[in-house]
């Protein structure tokens, strides 16, 4: 599909230059906010009653959830509905968080796509690939954003929780972080606290091998946004994605980026934790992609330890 004239991409949109410039001169956060109206799907089930739970006591929007069979009823104070038309419908929801077991999570996300929500943050682990691959190419034709699967969600400091990742470590701030692994996600989240400097968002873009939005789209977001100071850019071995991000923000960068790679001593031909986490060439190693990161202009720390440090030592 050609794009339009007059038209840049903002969120995963495409939107007219003026709504942009507006954007941009009126703050929103990245992906989610204080505003953001957002469905749990899945709402019922454990997983999704116990992190729906928590993403409201850190007082993030959660305006229903959808389960189907139980629409009508009521869970944690919010409603249910049958599916995610009905609760667009009813709520105005622009936002979805999947908590659906990976047999239905493909049709999850392609039922969100459908039923207008703008961000889809699936947190379910274990989708098959070759489900993924028609999800990808479903996603691509709307004007939506995929983050995940696989992957702890999306945290702005202070607004919005909504994943899997502690509230309680996080702090309004200037750092924006985008990672593919999810505990190293919140190590960078703490120290940034430690530190001092507090973070704007947090994206965890997930370990699988086909995801909806890359280190780079993550890293653009985040380049973009005025409240964002410095970013933190964790990866691991395996694919493409960080080398990618490194050579754009060599071109493009505006603020200083600190970046990490997980996995130096993983062997070669085999998968370490993530699905996506394989070497399967030169290129994919921890060292080849650090020292790419290096020559493009990133801080490049050999120990997460050091991550907050280093950024206080850029921006502090």
């Amino acid at each position: 599909m050609r794009k339009k004239r007059g038209v840049k991409r903002w969120f995963g949109l495409n939107l007219p230059r003026d709504t942009y410039r507006r954007k941009k001169k009126y703050h929103m956060s990245v992906l989610v906010n204080k505003d953001s109206k957002i469905i749990v799907q899945g709402f019922t089930g454990g997983e999704g009653t116990f992190h729906a739970g928590q993403m409201i006591d850190y007082g993030t929007n959660v305006v229903g959830g959808v389960t189907p069979g139980k629409g009508g009823q009521t869970h944690l104070g919010k409603p249910v509905f049958n599916t995610v038309q009905d609760a667009v419908q009813e709520t105005g929801a622009d936002v979805s968080i999947l908590f659906v077991p990976p047999a239905f999570a493909a049709d999850a996300i392609m039922e969100a796509a459908d039923g207008g929500i703008k961000v889809i943050i699936c947190i379910t682990e274990g989708i098959p690939v070759s489900d993924m691959v028609v999800v990808k190419q479903y996603i691509d034709q709307k004007e939506c954003r995929l983050i995940g699967p696989n992957c702890p969600g999306v945290m702005t400091a202070g607004e919005a929780k909504v994943g899997i990742m502690p509230g309680f470590i996080f702090e309004k701030g200037t750092v924006g972080i985008v990672s593919k692994s999810g505990t190293l996600t919140y190590e960078a989240v703490d120290q940034c606290t430690k530190a001092g400097l507090g973070q704007t968002t947090a994206i965890g873009i997930g370990g699988d091998p086909i995801i909806g939005t890359t280190t780079l789209d993550a890293v653009q977001l985040l380049m973009a946004d005025d409240e964002t100071k410095g970013i933190v850019m964790i990866g691991e071995i395996g694919g493409d994605l960080e080398v990618n991000a490194a050579r754009w923000i060599k071109e493009n960068g505006t603020k200083p980026v600190v970046g990490f790679i997980a996995g130096v001593t993983a062997p070669k031909g085999r998968t370490m934790g993530h699905a996506g986490a394989i070497v399967s060439g030169e290129d994919e190693t921890a060292e080849a992609k650090k020292r790419v990161m290096r020559e493009c202009g990133i801080h490049v720390v050999d120990s997460p330890a050091h991550i907050g440090s280093k950024m206080a030592e850029l921006i502090g």
